[in-house]
């Protein structure tokens, strides 16, 4: 694996991590009742599913070339 793969790969990780941190808190507030919140909070978890998926690809990619 190169250099760039890992730096690749920690620099989507630490966005994941950033975007979990974002819809957590429209998580909260729609879990006591915002449903504005609960439409933020679905369509963030849809993004961290991509994104999720997109690390995962990544990895494979990195993995399968070193």
């Amino acid at each position: 694996m190169k250099m760039s793969d890992s730096t690749s790969i920690l620099e989507n990780w630490e966005a994941l991590k950033a975007l979990v941190e974002e819809v957590e808190l429209d998580v909260h507030k729609n879990a006591h009742g915002n449903k504005s919140a609960g439409v933020r909070a679905r369509r963030g978890l849809r993004e961290l599913k991509s994104k999720a998926a997109d690390l995962v690809k990544l990895t494979l990619e990195a993995q399968k070339a070193g």
